[in-house]
């Protein structure tokens, strides 16, 4: 192993035990019980809020997947995907945010399935349980991609072996995440934060200078035909631009209408210690996701033109994603500090990836531990025999999650999609509902929940193949259907009754 590696791992081994030793720290700080396990006792901070919600949805996308896109095909895909992102980064916390907030603690819900429950009076928990189902269906494997992620990454980087940094990975983050809670997710995802964004300034200031400065970047990136426009796409193959229309605009923006169903990102709202601060969270979210993505559409250019410089070898196909790992080993090669300033950029990567794994198993446990064991099967548990269950519930998941991440050559992303397609298709016109419509009722959300999940899997394994206008992202017909089939069975049904809708009133007037 070369001097330089030493200095990439050594970083990356302290990070690592930095985040182990904060996790504890906090977990032994914090209340000891569900709502404290799962909330952080709803005295979360804005600073934390706003910015636990975007590390806990951006995982490593923002620093391989926005980049490999805009460095294979131009700045189209990856801006209007980032475009869609950011509106309903900034919609969620427009919308959503506050009455959720407001209408958990009136229910004393302290998980996404328990606040859609109890806001249709259910005697029987038969939402409950589909809820909890649709969470596990998709943020196990959700999950397990992200440990796929971490394997991958140190595989390609130190030649480990793939299931040995899987297991690593899932150690570091079984731990700080069974013993800390909801309290030691929600602040290292704000420390994660910090460390991708330090990650994106730096390795955009690197690309530039390897490039040659700005005029080389924007004079080669002018030089590929389409790669600057937002209605053309660059073909590397041919060497040509093509049509950039309006179904892959929308198909892409459609990515935003995930927000509104992310149970690990409705958490945060649930969380905050008081509905009056989620404006300055949302000020700070919505900044911090601009930035951010913009930053990551930039370094796909730049990388494009560090390549054209020669300073690292041109990528194709799925290697466009690995553009920052390239430019960190180009940067770890001009001495000890440049590598462990690397090694800090690697960290931003794994950070990505660690901060959506450890929020995903959270939501995951809690469908399990509170919605099923206790609410659906009727287990009575006493406080202690409640955060035990909880913490092994992390553990096993996690276990399930890392077989699933078995298979080195799974395609991380084409499972984040999917997974952010069914979430996004199901919870999110139900939460929309529950807080907006109050003639919706119980049998609509039921309803709508099945609809949605059922034409994630049919839109996308049925339709979509079938190419041209059908070829659009399967969360927006999912997501429109859901709509159509709530309101329809929710008008076709009796309404809710006098204390449901009552207490909606008394949300609704704050």
């Amino acid at each position: 192993m070369t001097t330089t590696q030493i200095c990439i791992m050594g970083t990356i081994i302290l990070y690592l035990c930095f985040v182990i030793f904060t996790g504890v720290m906090i977990g032994r700080r914090s209340k000891k019980s569900a709502e404290g396990f799962y909330l952080g006792g709803r005295g979360i901070g804005p600073l934390v809020t706003a910015m636990s919600a975007e590390a806990s949805d951006m995982s490593s996308y923002l620093l391989m997947g926005i980049p490999g896109l805009a460095y294979l095909s131009g700045v189209a895909d990856a801006s209007w995907t980032a475009i869609g992102l950011a509106a309903g980064t900034y919609l969620n916390f427009l919308l959503v945010a506050k009455r959720l907030r407001r209408y958990s603690v009136k229910l004393d819900a302290i998980t996404i399935p328990s606040f859609i429950s109890k806001r249709y009076g259910e005697k029987r928990p038969v939402i409950m349980c589909i809820s909890a189902l649709i969470i596990l269906i998709f943020f196990v494997p959700y999950v397990a991609s992200g440990l796929a992620a971490i394997g991958k990454l140190f595989n390609s980087l130190f030649g480990w072996d793939y299931m040995t940094a899987v297991i690593i990975g899932a150690i570091v983050i079984i731990s700080y995440t069974s013993i800390g809670g909801f309290s030691a997710v929600a602040t290292m995802d704000l420390i994660q934060s910090v460390i991708m964004t330090v990650a994106l300034a730096i390795i955009v200031v690197f690309g530039i200078v390897q490039a040659g400065g700005m005029d080389a970047v924007l004079n080669h990136a002018r030089a590929l035909p389409g790669f600057l426009a937002f209605t053309e796409t660059y073909n590397v193959s041919a060497n040509s631009a093509e049509p950039y229309g309006l179904i892959r605009i929308v198909s892409m923006m459609a990515w935003g209408l995930g927000y509104f169903g992310m149970p690990h990102i409705l958490v945060r709202f649930m969380a905050i210690r008081d509905e009056n601060e989620l404006q300055l969270s949302r000020r700070i979210a919505s900044v911090w996701v601009v930035i951010s993505m913009g930053v990551a559409v930039f370094i796909g250019i730049v990388g494009h033109a560090v390549s054209a410089a020669g300073r690292i070898p041109f990528l194709e196909g799925s290697a466009t994603e690995t553009v920052i790992v390239r430019l960190s080993d180009l940067l770890s090669g001009y001495g000890i500090f440049p590598a462990i300033v690397a090694g800090c950029i690697l960290a931003g990567i794994l950070a990505a990836t660690m901060s959506t794994a450890d929020s995903q198993l959270l939501a995951a446990a809690s469908a399990f531990s509170e919605n099923l064991v206790q609410d659906v099967f009727g287990v009575k548990l006493t406080e202690r025999q409640t955060m035990l269950i909880a913490r092994l519930t992390v553990v096993v998941i996690a276990v399930i999650a890392l077989f699933l991440a078995a298979d080195p050559d799974s395609n991380v992303f084409q499972i984040v999609s999917f997974a952010w397609a069914g979430f996004g298709a199901t919870f999110g016109p139900a939460i929309l509902c529950a807080l907006f419509w109050k003639r919706s009722n119980r049998q609509g959300i039921m309803a709508g929940l099945v609809a949605g999940g059922a034409m994630i899997f049919i839109w996308k394994f049925l339709v979509k193949p079938l190419g041209g206008i059908w070829n659009i992202y399967e969360l927006l017909p999912a997501f429109l259907v859901a709509c159509v089939v709530i309101a329809a069975v929710s008008l076709a049904t009796q309404k809710p009754d006098g204390e449901i809708e009552k207490i909606f009133d008394e949300m609704r007037a704050g």
